[in-house]
């Protein structure tokens, strides 16, 4: 009875770990599963935000160029909000330089050469707006910056209105101790304003590569196309997909051993269970053989 019990047991212990065993592979499976989904479903609505506003680039490049003024009042009137705004649109502008600011946004690179893009106001009769001129290369020696000619004197020129996306940034700027020309890791239009004592557009000009004045224009209004969004897109599923069916192959090939081993624990039980009757038989009919062996010979010293 006590070996019975204990197999019992065995096979309750082993119930309870498969069913165990089968919330943890169902959970992972599905968390890993739902996860890659989601990335692939992200990179697809990037893809397919670079394409609409590629063609509203194209098409914005066919209409004249606004001014200034212009763009600021359009700003307002549409009250665009969030991408969807005065983002690339082209515009013409007649302002001053102001020289004394120079502005180096760090850590941009041009064909894996690290260096900086140089930034300028630009005072009109109404505004003043911050002009990306273009990139110039880096010193080796972070301690040395490179040397850059403000431009100074009214210009008239071309470019292109962007918005300008904060990035993470793991410490806070501090320009409490400001040095010109001076380097920053993003550029932060409210702290711009208060260094120079002077408000700042909320957007900044891109100069057009076709203008001359300023530095190498290497920018582009996307870095990353569509189509390469579109194949991270299709990785993804492919990964979620694949992910899958090595999950289901693998609970199928653990269902298997598991019930191969609790088949053979059930067959093995009552040929066990068959062997401990047959021994308490025997041990029952020696017993009762040996009591009556016991009684004929009391018997016969009776008689005796």
């Amino acid at each position: 009875m006590q070996y019975v019990d204990k197999q019992k047991k065995v096979l309750a212990n082993s119930l309870v770990s498969n069913a165990l065993w089968t919330f943890l592979w169902l959970a992972l499976t599905l968390i890993v599963f739902v996860c890659l989904v989601k990335l692939s479903i992200w990179q697809y609505n990037r893809g397919f935000e670079k394409e609409l506003r590629t063609a509203r680039i194209t098409q914005l490049n066919q209409q004249s160029p606004l001014t200034l003024n212009e763009i600021v009042k359009l700003s307002k009137e549409e009250q665009f909000i969030g991408k969807e705004s005065i983002n690339d649109f082209p515009v013409t502008i007649t302002g001053q330089f102001n020289e004394k600011y120079i502005f180096l946004l760090d850590n941009q690179v041009e064909k894996y050469s690290l260096g900086y893009r140089v930034l300028q106001v630009v005072e009109t009769p109404t505004h003043a707006v911050l002009v990306n001129l273009g990139w110039v290369q880096g010193s080796i020696d972070r301690s040395i910056l490179p040397e850059v000619s403000p431009l100074h004197g009214q210009y008239k020129f071309q470019g292109h209105v962007r918005i300008v996306e904060q990035g993470i940034m793991l410490t806070e700027q501090d320009f409490t101790k400001a040095s010109w020309p001076l380097r920053v890791q993003q550029i932060e239009l409210d702290k711009f304003a208060t260094l120079i004592n002077k408000p700042l557009l909320p957007f900044v000009i891109y100069v057009d590569p076709a203008e001359t004045l300023g530095h190498k224009k290497n920018w582009h209004p996307i870095v990353m196309p569509a189509e390469k969004h579109f194949g991270y897109a299709f990785q993804w599923a492919t990964l979620a997909i694949a992910w899958l069916i090595l999950m289901i192959s693998l609970r199928i090939k653990t269902h298997k051993s598991t019930r191969s081993q609790q088949s053979k624990s059930a067959a093995s039980l009552p040929d066990r269970q068959a062997t401990n009757i047959d021994t308490h038989a025997d041990t029952d009919n020696k017993t009762l053989t040996n009591s009556l062996n016991n009684m004929n010979k009391i018997k016969a010293i009776k008689h005796g």
